[in-house]
Parts: C-alpha cells; structure tokens; sequence
C-alpha cells in the first residue's frame, strides 16, 4: 500500500548563509539604495560633499560585496530635494542598525555621517 520516497525532496534545505553574510547583504543593500538617492540628489542639488559621500558610499558597498555596486540614471522625477533627503535620513538609519548589528564601526560611522548629513539639510 505504501510506497517510500524514492527521489529527493524539492524542497530539500541546500547551504545557509550565515548571520554575517545576511548582515553584511542587507547593509549592502541599505547602502545601495542610499546611493541612488544620493545620485538623484547629486542630480538635482550638484555639491562636493555629496560627490564625496557618493565615493564613500561605493567603497563600503565594494568592501562588503566585493564588486562595484549598479548604480541607476538618476531620473527627472526623483522627488523633491526635502523628500529625497527625508528618504536618505531613513535609509541611513537602517544602515546604521545592520551595521550595529553587525559590529562593523566602518560602516556604522558611514550611516551616522550620512544620517546627519541628511537631518541638517532637513533642519531636523
């Protein structure tokens, strides 16, 4: 009546990642997305800090991934400058949490910079 199994399962469990290899993509993936708000910003307000903290953006992301990240045109209609920024702050702020999570200081001392940044620009 009963028939074992004779083939693998197709839902059969291959290698995790770890903890830190979780950690370290979704820092990554904060940081990325961080930079494309940052070009949209470039795009709209052109300044050397945000030319500088586009760079810093790219080394981290280079650091964590191992290669260099995508990095989208930036488009006519990115928003406006305060909701950039506002959208920016936020994703520092999660940089910063993965990144505390992590124990990576360099990448925490990035998101906190960046945070800051964005939180004076938004007079917060």
């Amino acid at each position: 009546m009963y028939e074992p199994i004779r083939t693998k399962s197709v839902h059969a469990h291959g290698p995790h990642r770890s903890r830190q290899e979780e950690l370290d993509t979704r820092l990554a993936g904060h940081l990325t997305a961080l930079l494309t708000v940052t070009d949209e910003l470039r795009a709209l307000t052109p300044a050397a800090e945000l030319d500088a903290a586009g760079r810093r953006l790219v080394t981290e992301i280079e650091r964590l991934t191992g290669h260099t990240p995508l990095r989208a045109e930036p488009t006519a209609s990115a928003g406006t400058p305060a909701a950039l920024h506002q959208r920016a702050h936020t994703l520092a702020g999660q940089a910063l949490v993965v990144a505390t999570q992590r124990g990576d200081t360099a990448g925490a001392a990035l998101a906190s910079e960046r945070m800051h940044a964005h939180a004076a620009e938004l007079e917060v």
